[in-house]
């Protein structure tokens, strides 16, 4: 490849965070942690990507300790001895192999339905009991649950930083738990947590406190957010630059060190009369790195490539584009999904000119863990 690689694999230093290069495994849900714990399995998943240059981690939605916290089977708590022994290995695992690793911090929401693991009984969990608009499901959280998931998010960058994780992620994007406060679809809340968007922010502000009061100042926080909904794509938080501005300025008093700013297609811009795309307008509003994602490497999105689509593989594109913007400086980061989760090795591959040897993402990939 003739085009100049060097922005992907500068380094990249945020307080005692350390970074080979500028390229993250964007978290991606897999189901194969039995009972909340990842076993040799994951911790072997991990490494492969980190053996093969990646430079950040951020692992798969891992969940904090609160009874309706998990929506899915099989996947990775962040609690209890057991599952906090199993991410101390994959930790370890990745330092050895020269990266650095981000959990993904949590809570589905009223995604969750009942019957789901552990506890059947439970319902999900949301500001106004609504998994997208008129659509209710599960309960409308009192204030009282609203401190029990602001601990239990504390207690899990607690827990991550005491483990040895070089930072930690807060999941507050697609249509979860803090992405549900934050939407007015499902945020029909009249009290100090509902309203005005400064008030639909309030608890992810309240997470984002408790969880710098527990690391300290100088440990990273990213916070990923998004547009779009697992239950409306076409969902918008805010529909101008001001109005960005307006949600990000209170996160980074509240302590966010990153923004993660998740879209379904890197190259798509935000906000008419500019090429920028969402992680591109934060890092211009707040001052803050910011991460891009979406579809680094293929010709389709994530939902539409992978689970509306009916082809059995996505085809492989190029990054030409994602190294002129980061040649621009748009944004500091970029999280790989797909391409990593099928060919532990694309970013060798990438780096050494070899993309025709990558191999195409195909959706049986989610059916095994390598």
């Amino acid at each position: 490849m003739s085009m100049n690689l060097g922005p992907l694999f500068d380094p990249f230093e945020l307080h005692h965070l350390q970074l080979r290069n500028r390229v993250a495994m964007a978290p991606m849900t897999r189901n194969f942690s039995p009972n909340g714990v990842p076993g040799p399995d994951v911790v072997d998943y991990y490494r492969r990507r980190a053996e093969a240059g990646v430079g950040l981690i951020i692992t798969e939605g891992t969940t904090v300790n609160h009874a309706a916290a998990n929506g899915y089977p099989n996947v990775p708590a962040f609690h209890g001895e057991q599952a906090l022994a199993g991410w101390k290995q994959v930790v370890d695992a990745v330092h050895e192999a020269g990266g650095a690793i981000f959990p993904q911090l949590w809570h589905v929401g009223a995604v969750r339905k009942e019957g789901t693991e552990p506890d059947p009984a439970v319902p999900g969990y949301s500001p106004s009991g609504l998994f997208a608009p008129g659509k209710p499901n599960g309960k409308a959280m009192s204030r009282e649950d609203i401190r029990d998931v602001v601990k239990a998010f504390g207690d899990a960058a607690q827990d991550a930083k005491a483990i040895g994780f070089d930072g930690v992620e807060i999941h507050g994007a697609h249509g979860y738990l803090l992405d549900q406060f934050l939407w007015e679809g499902t945020n029909q809340r009249d009290d100090e947590y509902g309203g005005s968007l400064e008030n639909r922010l309030r608890f992810v502000v309240e997470i984002v406190e408790e969880v710098r009061h527990r690391v300290g100042p100088d440990y990273p926080i990213m916070l990923r957010f998004s547009q779009w909904k697992q239950q409306d794509y076409d969902a918008k938080l805010v529909s101008s630059p001001e109005e960005l501005e307006r949600f990000l300025t209170p996160l980074v008093e509240a302590g966010v060190d990153i923004f993660h700013a998740s879209t379904r297609r890197f190259w798509e811009p935000e906000f008419e009369g500019s090429n920028l795309n969402l992680a591109g307008w934060t890092q211009k509003l707040s001052g803050k790195p910011t991460m891009s994602v979406g579809s680094v490497g293929l010709t389709e999105d994530f939902i539409s490539g992978t689970f509306a689509s009916k082809q059995e593989s996505v085809e492989q594109s190029g990054i030409d584009e994602l190294v002129e913007r980061m040649n621009d400086g748009e944004f500091d980061l970029i999280a790989v999904g797909r391409a990593l989760l099928q060919d532990p090795e694309w970013l060798v591959k990438v780096k050494e000119g070899r993309l025709n040897e990558v191999t195409a993402f195909a959706r049986k990939s989610l059916t095994t863990l390598y």
